[in-house]
C-alpha cells in the first residue's frame, strides 16, 4: 500500500526459488510531507495504533461485523454498487483478526536507510531485476514507447512492491478493507477504499476470489488500492479488464507507468544521480527547496563521481539520507514523481538505484555510517521535546522526522557550531542533553 506514513522500513528476507533467490518486498516509512493531490496507493500508519486492545472475542467481533455488513450493504447501495454484485462480493466474508493483529503491530521504523537499500539494490533483486527485463522486455519497453516512463524504472518499482510478482498477497480485499473499515480507525477511508473496490467488481475488471493482496487492501503486481487503481490503472493488453492481479504483469507495469507519467514523468531525466560535496560544503544548502542547475552547483564545487558537473538534467536540489556521514545525491523532478507513489526517502532511492542497477549501473560509492544506533521511536520524541524546551522546534512532538523538526535541528545545530546537516542522531540527543 502506499502513502503517507506508510510501513515501518524491514529489510527484504530471502527465500528459495530455485537458482535465483526471491526477495520480499522492503516497506519503508515515509517522512511526512505536504499531501499530494493524487491519491495513492498505500494508507497510513495511523498514529493511535494502541487504542482498542485486541480482548473481544473473535465469535463475537463476527457477529457484530455481520450486524455492520448488513449497514454497509445500504450504504453501498446509495454509492451506485448494485444488490447483485454486493451480495456476491460479501459471500462468505469473515472479521479477519489477522488484518487487525497486522494493523496494531505494524513495526516501528529502526532500520537506516543503508539497511534499507542493501535488501532494495541487493544482488538477487538485481539479478532479478535483469532477468524480469529478458523475460517482459517486449512488454516493458512497448510501456515505456506508450508512457515515456523508463522500462527499467518500471521494473524496479515492480520489484521493491512485490519481488517482481512474486508476493502479490493472498487475502482478500473485500475482507480486508471491511475489517479495517469495521474497526473504526480511519473507517472511513476504508470504506471509501471498499466502496471503490466494489466498482471495481462491478465493472467486471476481476472476480472477489481473484481481487487479492496485502492486509491493507494494497493489489496486483505494483501494490494499488482501488482509488489508485481508479484514477491509475490501464487495459494494456486490450482485452476489455483493467487485470492488475493476473500473472501477466502487463496490465500492472503499464499501470504503475501511467501513475509516474500522469504524475509528470520526464523522459530522459534521471531521479537522481550521485554527487561528492566540496569540503567546507554549506549543509544548509542541502535543502529541498533551494534548486539550482548542475552548472550552478558546480560552481559550489558539487560535482559526479567524475569530478565533472552533472549533465543538465534540469534544475535540482541536493539530498543528504544520513547526513553529512553518509552518500550525498543531486536530485531532479522525477525523484518527486516517485514519491507520489510512496513519499519515503528511502523507498524513492531504492526505486531509483535499483533502476540503476538493473540498467547496468554501478552500487552506491560512498560510503555510509554503519554500526550506528538509531534513536528510537521514544528517542526522537525526546529529542523534538528538548529541541521545543529549547526553543527550536515549533510542532507538534510526534516522533517523526519530518522538515521542521529537519530545520530545528539545524538551527540547534548552528547554535552549538556543529556541521548543520539536520540529521537526528544518538549525538544530537546528548547534545541536546548537554548544558
Amino acid at each position: 500500500m502506499k502513502r503517507f506514513a506508510v510501513l515501518g522500513l524491514v529489510a527484504g528476507t530471502l527465500m528459495q526459488a530455485g537458482p535465483v533467490v526471491a526477495e520480499t518486498s522492503p516497506r519503508p516509512q515515509a517522512r511526512p510531507m505536504q499531501v499530494a493531490s493524487i491519491a495513492v496507493p498505500r494508507p497510513a500508519v495511523r498514529p493511535d495504533i494502541a487504542a482498542a486492545p485486541l480482548v473481544e472475542p473473535v465469535a463475537a467481533k463476527d457477529a457484530g461485523f455481520q450486524r455492520w455488513i448488513r449497514d454497509f450493504r445500504g450504504r453501498a447501495l446509495a454509492k451506485g454498487i448494485s444488490g447483485a454484485t454486493f451480495d456476491r462480493a460479501f459471500r462468505g466474508v469473515q472479521f479477519n483478526s489477522y488484518v487487525i493483529e497486522k494493523d496494531r503491530n505494524q513495526s516501528e521504523f529502526t532500520k537506516q536507510i543503508w539497511d534499507y537499500l542493501d535488501s532494495a539494490a541487493s544482488p538477487t533483486r538485481v539479478e532479478n531485476g535483469k532477468k524480469a527485463m529478458r523475460e517482459h522486455g517486449r512488454t516493458l519497453n512497448a510501456i515505456e514507447k506508450h508512457y515515456g516512463v523508463d522500462a527499467e524504472v518500471v521494473a524496479a518499482v515492480w520489484g521493491l512492491e512485490s519481488a517482481y510478482g512474486e508476493f502479490r498477497g493472498d487475502i482478500p480485499t473485500i475482507e480486508a478493507l471491511a475489517t479495517l473499515a469495521y474497526d473504526g480507525r480511519r473507517g472511513k477511508f476504508f470504506e471509501a477504499q471498499l466502496i471503490d473496490a466494489l466498482k471495481i467488481l462491478q465493472s467486471g475488471d476481476t472476480t472477489p476470489r481473484k481481487m487479492t493482496g496485502s492486509w491493507a487492501g494494497a493489489m496486483g503486481h505494483t501494490q494499488f488500492i482501488p482509488t489508485s487503481y481508479h484514477a491509475f490503472a490501464v487495459d494494456f493488453t486490450g482485452d476489455g479488464r483493467r487485470d492488475i492481479w493476473s500473472d501477466n504483469p502487463a496490465d500492472a507495469l503499464a499501470s504503475t507507468a501511467a501513475y509516474l507519467a500522469k504524475s509528470g514523468w520526464v523522459k530522459g531525466q534521471p531521479w537522481g544521480v550521485e554527487v561528492t560535496l566540496p569540503r567546507g560544503f554549506n549543509y544548509q544548502m542541502a535543502d529541498r527547496k533551494i534548486l539550482k542547475s548542475p552548472a550552478q552547483w558546480g560552481q559550489l564545487g558539487v560535482k559526479g563521481l567524475d569530478g565533472r558537473n552533472v549533465p543538465n538534467y534540469g534544475q535540482a536540489s541536493i539530498l543528504l539520507p544520513a547526513g553529512s556521514q553518509g552518500a550525498a545525491f543531486m536530485i531532479f523532478k522525477n525523484f518527486a514523481v516517485i514519491e507520489r507513489y510512496n513519499k519515503a526517502d528511502a523507498y524513492v532511492i531504492g526505486v531509483g538505484h535499483l533502476s540503476d542497477r538493473i540498467k547496468g549501473g554501478p552500487p552506491i560509492q560512498a560510503s555510509w555510517p554503519r554500526g550506528y544506533a538509531p534513536l528510537s521511536f521514544n528517542q526522537k520524541k525526546e529529542m523534538q521535546r528538548r529541541l521545543k524546551r529549547k526553543g527550536f522546534l515549533d510542532d507538534k512532538i510526534d516522533g517523526i522526522i519530518g522538515p521542521n523538526t529537519i530545520n530545528a535541528i539545524r538551527a540547534f545545530q548552528i547554535s552549538k557550531g556543529v556541521t548543520p546537516d539536520g540529521y537526528a542522531s544518538q549525538d544530537l540527543l546528548k547534545l541536546l542533553k548537554s548544558r
